[in-house]
């Protein structure tokens, strides 16, 4: 992906920011929610635990006694096997999660509700980004060209009623 300025813009990919509506640039670094991937997992493995008993009381319905012939043993140990798969899934899930590495981030903020996110390997050249925006904001004849990795967009929206949320 491609951040640039031209034209007294600033291009995050295929999106737009008139330089004149850019209210802050700078960089921090983003930190993975290792809690929130940990309730997330917990959670994962709460559901997969209800979908299991939900699904061998189904198939004790449909047992010896039932009408039915199919055999409820082979049934049950599908389901532990595929409840086990599920949780394996979900572990390994959550040791990327926990052990993801902080991404250094710029931020381009403007003074309408948009963010963009924009991630390079090297921190010091997220700063030299930073310098390169502010320079173009200040100097109307600059341009400038880089290629960057997205994290995406953010829309933060304060007050109003009857918002929708982000589009795309």
């Amino acid at each position: 992906m491609e951040l640039r300025v031209s034209r007294r813009l600033l291009w995050v990919d295929d999106a737009a920011y008139p330089l004149h509506n850019i209210a802050r640039v700078h960089t921090f670094e983003l930190k993975p929610d290792r809690w929130k991937a940990f309730l997330t997992f917990l959670k994962g493995l709460a559901a997969t635990a209800v979908a299991l008993v939900v699904l061998q009381v189904a198939n004790e319905d449909s047992g010896p006694f039932s009408s039915s012939g199919y055999g409820s043993d082979d049934t049950a140990d599908t389901l532990w096997t595929f409840a086990f798969l599920v949780a394996f899934g979900l572990f390994v899930w959550l040791l990327t999660q926990l052990f993801a590495r902080p991404e250094h981030v710029l931020s381009v903020e403007t003074s309408g509700p948009p963010v963009a996110l924009v991630t390079l390997p090297d921190k010091e050249q997220l700063r030299q980004l930073v310098g390169q925006i502010v320079h173009a904001i200040e100097n109307p004849t600059a341009e400038f060209a880089v290629q960057v990795q997205r994290v995406g967009d953010t829309v933060n929206i304060y007050g109003g009623q009857g918002h929708t949320g982000v589009k795309k």
